[in-house]
Formats: structure tokens, C-alpha cells, sequence
């Protein structure tokens, strides 16, 4: 009889924390966690990484500097809550009171320990979404953004759809384990670089400890305390999703963003963050690819004036290793002439630069200049008088 009541015991633990579980276990201490690890240098050499998904991003300009099975659907825990803050944020007031249900404080899993009719403004719900991982948070959160938490997915996956992120489905605002609630790495990551450029987001996931009313509050990100430079964003762990882990990172004015999905443990969602940061550190720097500013000009036709100024209408600066930077070329498209009218800033052709014969950016021309249309008249004495100069030239 003990013997089954062990087991029993045994495999509720397992249910309840492997099955059900978000980001529990998650504030063991994280200051040695690089500790022991010899620097690697990756030069061109892709890290090998345990986690099962994975991608490193630029901030800037969203260029891709690594990726594994990064366009690959999985669920990914409570950095779905990274979802449910630019939803809450672009939709809400920070100082909105926020009166908490039934239904939020009784949800399972990692939490701020909510209760029944306290109210907190939304602000200090974000601290606890995007600190602690708040299920609770996330609850209270979307029902007072949305009226109930399924028109707030709706918000959420319509959201999601518009920022580009078409291999994801949200079927909660918090993470925890559930049909058809997934993204992908990429996903993740354009979605982080969205919210990023949101204050409010981008100084509440480098926060590191805080007091917010009644409770006091530490991260919950290991790479705030572990990674040079590191500047957020969100953990999560679930038994279907893994460790995952989303990480900002800003050194000598480069920042990249980090995902990792399924790690086998919350070290190692670390060590495969850091490897794939650093590599990105290591091999990727800044380049300006296209300047802008004149570019020349070309011939009008039936303009009062012969020629408009041709602008590059953008500069455009990306990261690049060296060996990339070597192999850029560019190719541009504009016509030979154009009629009049011209509109100043009406585009006129694109300069594009090609890496591996793929385009890696672009840039529009554009006119320099208003050049208006001759009226017919004028323009048939311009043809007349272009015919006698030709009669006049000698014939050879």
C-alpha cells in the first residue's frame, strides 16, 4: 500500500510539474551558469547548440544571422507572453485599474499570486506578465484589454498575422501547454524586435529586481545577470515546449535578438542563447551598403527642362561579416528616359544590392526635382527647331 501511494505521489509531482508547469524552478541562482565554459571563437563556423529551434536576428534591420529549423512550429511556453504585451500595450493605458477574476487567480502554474477583486493597474500586471511570467498576469491582462479572453486571442493572433508572423497560433495569453497553441523561432524573434520598440516593453524585460506595490519582483531571465550586454527579453518552459528562452543582447551600439526553443534544461537554453549571441557578436558588423544622395540623373522628354536629378531615396546599413561584405554587388533599374511630368520624390527605378545572387536590400530612386510637361505646342517648336539643326549640319 505505501508503495502505491509513492507512486502515486510520485507521478502527481511529475504531472503537475514536467506537464503543467511554466517557468517553475526558475529562480535558482544563475550566476556561475557560464562559469567553467572555455570562449569558443565560431569565425565562420555555425555553433552546435542543444536547443531544438533557434535563430539570432539583427535589431535594426532584421537580417537573419543564424538559424536552426528556425521556421519550424513548436510550442513556445510563456514567451507567448511577448504576444500578450504588445497586444495589452498598443491596445490599453498603463494607468487602467484593473480589478482581478476568479478566473485569473485560480490559474495554474507560475504566478503573482493574484487574488480575488485586488486591483493593480496595467502597468504593474506587465511588470508581473514580463518579469515573474504571471499566468495570472496574463489572465487579468486579457480580459480587461479584450472583455474576455477569447476576443483578446483574436486581438492577439490578428496582431500577429499583421507583424508578419503567419506560422503562429495563439490559444492563450500566458503559454501553458495546449492544442494548437504555436510559433516558430523566426516568429518569435520579429515579433521580440516589434516589441522592443515599445518603451514601456524594452525597459521592463532588462529590469533586473523591482518593487511594484506589495510585491517585490526578480527577473526571471538568467541572461540578465549571466551575458555581457544582455538587455532581456522572456523565459519559458512547459513539458511540450522545453526550456525556451528569448534574448536581447546590446554591445558597442549592435543589438541581436536570440531565440532557443526546446532545450533539455535551463543551463543549457542558456549555454545554446550565448553561443548563438556570440557567434552573431563575433562574426557580424555594421556595414552602410547603399548611401543616399545623388545619384546621377536622366533625360526628359517633353520637360521644360533636359534632365532630372536622380536620389537615392534611403542609406542602408546591415551587419555583415567580412567575407560577406567582399561579395557584394549591385544592380540597378531605371529607365534610359522618362516623359514629362515628373513629380519630385515620384519613384523612378530601385537600386538593389545582391549577396549570393539573392537581394539583400534595396533602395528606392526617386526624383530630384518638379520638372513640368511642355504643352504641344511648344513641343512641336522644339522638334522643328531640333529638324533645322540638322539640316544645317554638313553632310559627309
Amino acid at each position: 500500500m505505501k508503495r502505491f501511494l509513492a507512486c502515486i505521489i510520485i507521478s502527481m509531482i511529475f504531472f503537475l510539474t514536467v506537464i503543467y508547469a511554466d517557468d517553475i524552478n526558475e529562480d535558482a541562482p544563475v550566476s556561475s551558469i557560464f562559469d567553467d565554459i572555455a570562449v569558443e571563437v565560431y569565425n565562420d563556423d555555425a555553433p552546435n547548440i542543444n536547443a531544438r529551434s533557434a535563430i539570432v536576428i539583427d535589431f535594426e534591420s532584421g537580417r537573419v544571422l543564424y538559424e536552426k529549423y528556425a521556421y519550424q512550429k513548436r510550442p513556445m511556453a510563456s514567451t507567448t507572453k511577448i504576444m500578450t504585451a504588445i497586444v495589452a500595450l498598443e491596445n490599453g493605458n498603463l494607468d487602467d485599474i484593473v480589478t482581478v477574476s476568479k478566473n485569473a487567480a485560480s490559474i495554474w502554474g507560475s504566478t503573482i499570486n493574484l487574488t480575488v477583486g485586488e486591483q493593480l493597474t496595467l502597468r504593474e500586471l506587465m511588470y508581473g506578465l514580463l518579469m515573474r511570467s504571471g499566468n495570472d498576469a496574463a489572465i487579468a491582462i486579457a480580459e480587461h484589454i479584450g472583455g474576455s479572453v477569447d476576443s483578446f486571442l483574436e486581438m492577439m493572433n490578428k496582431k500577429a498575422k499583421e507583424l508578419g508572423a503567419l506560422n503562429s497560433n495563439f490559444t492563450s495569453p500566458h503559454g501553458l501547454d495546449g492544442t494548437g497553441h504555436y510559433s516558430t523561432a523566426y516568429d518569435m524573434a520579429i515579433l521580440t524586435r516589434h516589441a522592443l520598440n515599445i518603451p514601456i516593453f524594452n525597459d521592463i524585460v532588462k529590469t533586473k529586481t523591482i518593487q511594484v506595490g506589495k510585491r517585490f519582483m526578480s527577473n526571471t531571465n538568467e541572461m540578465l545577470t549571466g551575458y555581457e550586454g544582455a538587455d532581456g527579453v522572456k523565459t519559458g518552459y512547459t513539458g511540450r515546449a522545453g526550456r525556451c528562452l528569448v534574448t536581447s543582447a546590446t554591445r558597442d551600439g549592435r543589438r541581436f535578438i536570440s531565440v532557443a526553443l526546446f532545450c533539455d534544461s535551463r543551463n543549457l537554453r542558456a549555454l545554446s542563447s550565448k553561443k548563438i549571441l556570440d557567434y552573431a557578436f563575433e562574426n557580424y558588423f555594421p556595414y552602410n551598403i547603399i548611401e543616399n544622395g545623388n545619384f546621377g540623373e536622366i533625360p526628359v522628354y517633353k520637360g521644360y527642362e533636359e534632365s532630372v536629378p536622380i536620389i537615392i531615396n534611403k542609406s542602408v546599413t546591415m551587419p555583415l561579416t567580412e567575407f560577406e561584405s567582399e561579395n557584394l554587388y549591385t544592380k540597378v533599374s531605371l529607365p534610359d528616359i522618362i516623359t514629362a511630368p515628373v513629380e519630385r520624390g515620384s519613384v523612378l527605378g530601385t537600386m538593389s544590392v545582391y549577396l549570393n545572387d539573392e537581394i539583400l536590400c534595396e533602395s528606392t530612386l526617386i526624383a530630384g526635382k518638379t520638372i513640368k510637361q511642355k504643352k504641344m505646342l511648344e513641343h512641336m517648336l522644339d522638334v522643328i527647331q531640333v529638324w533645322l539643326q540638322l539640316m544645317k549640319e554638313p553632310r559627309t
